[in-house]
């Protein structure tokens, strides 16, 4: 079996801008893929070098159709399209994606220049299917006005929460990321009083502390994204979510990008948000913030993405020894926007319950 692998920036220091690209691939565009794949680094080292103390760091993560049109089964043991959940109230929509790029530095100008040459390299083989510029805002806080991200583990934490382990051998030190890109209903939020605020996300809003457990209600943000099991071990993934905004299309939002080795930890989160805990109990931001996109890719290592070969052989060799059942893809759920979506009564929990 081989070593782990050198991981991706998946754990690159917080940044102050950052591009995130869900891009599509077209028919016959799978060698155009695999050519840019192993040069990402070298792209990313080029446009980096003008400015090294500025920090350009590029993830890369792929679909799991995508996944089928390069390399065919078997597939990673958590990847499959994002599953969307319909709520009795709110969704959270499944659209198409093949690859993203998750591109961070603290100037702008280089995550743009990374952007623009990723996408010349898949000029005539692929489409942008959406594209998110987002900035650090004041203090580390969402246009909401709160801190984001303070929950996110950190040093020996954060990476055990974003490897995947020796639960699926072949693939020890990759990551699982989902995306939501998020619309906030600005003028609705900024009615409600500081108090009912802080109800909402379940935090005081200048101090950022967590609210105590008599005052914080069930359907608060921060109850909801809580994840502990019957042995009281609490599941953590790592996000590094972005505002982003357009002043003339008056549209406001937060981009949510969460890593984690266990993709179910991210989509029990999901589940307890727009379902509700129990079913009914949504996450009250969501009366304020739409999920217009929704996407899950795996980020393999990058000596996978420089040569895929070894890790694909110990692959399937694993399958060819056992079998895994094949993969749960779901038939379209009510919240489905692209294909591959689950409604919530084939939702599995993955280790996480």
């Amino acid at each position: 079996m081989p070593q782990q692998g050198q991981p991706q920036d998946v754990l690159a220091p917080p940044a102050t801008a950052a591009i995130f690209l869900v891009v599509t691939v077209r028919p016959g565009g799978e060698d155009a893929v695999r050519g840019l794949l192993p040069d990402i680094a070298g792209l990313t080292r080029a446009v980096g070098f003008r400015s090294p103390e500025d920090g350009l760091s590029c993830v890369t993560g792929l679909g799991a159709h995508l996944w089928d049109r390069l390399y065919g089964p078997p597939r990673p043991r958590g990847l499959h399209p994002f599953r969307a959940l319909a709520g009795a109230v709110h969704t959270a929509v499944s659209t198409p994606g093949d690859l993203l790029f998750h591109l961070r530095a603290r100037r702008p100008d280089l995550c743009f220049e990374l952007a623009r040459q990723l996408m010349s390299r898949l000029a005539g083989h692929a489409d942008v299917a959406d594209e998110v510029h987002g900035f650090r805002y004041f203090d580390e806080r969402d246009l909401l006005g709160f801190v984001d991200g303070t929950e996110s583990p950190s040093g020996p934490d954060a990476v055990a929460a974003v490897r995947v382990g020796g639960e699926d051998p072949a693939f020890t030190g990759a990551s699982y990321v989902v995306v939501q890109k998020y619309v906030h209903d600005m003028r609705g939020w900024n009615a409600l009083p500081v108090e009912a605020q802080e109800l909402a996300m379940g935090r005081e809003k200048l101090s950022d502390i967590e609210l105590p457990d008599e005052r914080k209600p069930s359907n608060s943000h921060v109850a909801l994204n809580t994840i502990v099991d019957a042995d009281g071990t609490q599941h953590q993934i790592v996000r590094d979510n972005m505002p982003f905004g357009s002043i003339g299309a008056d549209e406001f939002g937060t981009y949510f990008i969460g890593y984690a080795g266990d993709v179910g930890v991210i989509e029990t989160m999901l589940e307890k948000m727009f379902i509700g805990d129990p079913p009914g109990n949504h996450d009250r931001i969501l009366d304020f913030s739409t999920a217009v996109t929704g996407g899950l890719f795996f980020v393999p290592t990058a000596d996978f993405l420089d040569d895929p070969s070894p890790r694909l052989a110990l692959a399937s060799a694993a399958a060819a020894a056992g079998p895994p059942p094949p993969p749960d893809d779901g038939p379209v759920g009510d919240g489905s926007v692209g294909d591959g979506s689950l409604g919530i009564g084939s939702l599995r929990r993955n280790g996480t319950s």
